[in-house]
């Protein structure tokens, strides 16, 4: 199957492909090629391990981190990654580990009528002085998560993504894990999940893959500022695709192909073009399509994903109508 997902990834023999297990014993909050390298791994091996939430807890609920900020497992090395190549990152498994979580408050909307703001939370209901953070309650048998001081009717069901993937960038450029840009990031997108697909630009060799920042759900949009934090247990699979010349993050599923567009600081105007961008670039030259047939495709099939109200968007193209001509 992945022969036909992707014709140019780089393949390990099944025989000589390994299952790693590791847990780290210290996460990062940026996405830097000065940073140790945790594993180093052969193309088509798979990772086990586990990440912390956004404020460092880990499956146990003991915090690993002394500060909030999306703290990061890795970096992993893949051997034979080079710059202008990709990483093909599988997500195996995305799974709860702990039966509990926590979200931001409010939705980011400015001067809201007081009635319409929520109320304070108890300031040491998460996290001692962080008056706001809401607990949740994850039940990790139904699938479900609500807020802690709701009616069990008020829950909803859970579907565990990674808000962080990447990789380091060029140079010794190491952005924090609260942005995101071409090398991925602080994403956020509802859609990094278990069964997803992620190709990822390499900047240096090995192409030193972080990852972590576990919601149990999210909207879209993270309109209040987070998912529901938690810890993760993360199964993948990295295979390369040699000489991909990404100039964003992709993902796949087996239904959709999807271009992701982020920049610190660019509103969701200026995302949307990185991303239509790269789905032009997608389909006319690795889909080969004709120009004409990919502009109207957008224009007739595609979503238009508000990934999160900082500016991050996506182009979601269904892949029997870029793939089934």
């Amino acid at each position: 199957m992945l022969h036909k997902l992707f014709p140019f990834v780089l393949l390990c023999s099944s025989a000589l492909a390994e299952t790693h297990r590791v847990i780290a014993a210290t996460y990062h909050h940026t996405f830097s090629a000065a940073h140790p390298v945790l594993l180093r791994v052969r193309p088509g091996d798979s990772i086990v391990t586990k990440t912390v939430d956004s404020a460092g807890f880990d499956h146990r609920n003991v915090r690993r981190t002394k500060t909030h900020g999306n703290p990061l497992t890795g970096p992993f090395y893949i051997e034979g990654a080079e710059p202008g190549d990709a990483l093909i990152v599988r997500l195996d498994r995305v799974a709860l580990n702990r039966p509990n979580g926590y979200t931001g408050r409010s939705v980011g909307v400015r001067d809201l009528d007081e009635s319409l703001q929520a109320p304070m939370p108890d300031p040491d209901a998460v996290i001692a002085g962080y008056n706001y953070l809401v607990p949740w309650v994850i039940d990790l048998k139904r699938k479900t998560a609500r807020p802690k001081d709701s009616a069990p009717s008020f829950s909803f069901p859970t579907r565990p993504m990674l808000g962080c993937i990447g990789v380091a960038p060029e140079g010794d450029f190491s952005p924090r894990s609260g942005p995101a840009g071409y090398w991925g990031g602080n994403i956020d997108y509802n859609w990094i999940r278990e069964g997803t697909t992620m190709l990822l630009p390499v900047f240096h060799p090995g192409g030193l893959l972080f990852f972590g920042d576990g919601h149990a759900l999210q909207g879209d949009g993270e309109a209040i500022g987070s998912g529901v934090e938690t810890s993760l247990d993360v199964t993948i699979t990295v295979t390369l695709r040699k000489r991909a010349r990404l100039t964003s993050p992709r993902a796949e599923t087996p239904e959709f192909l999807i271009s992701i567009g982020s920049k610190p600081d660019a509103n969701l105007n200026q995302t949307l073009e990185i991303a239509l961008r790269d789905m032009l670039r997608w389909l006319i030259e690795e889909k080969s399509m004709k120009p004409a047939e990919a502009h109207l495709l957008i224009g007739a099939a595609a979503s238009l994903d508000l990934v999160t109200l900082g500016g991050s968007t996506a182009v979601r193209i269904p892949r029997r109508a870029a793939e089934g001509r």
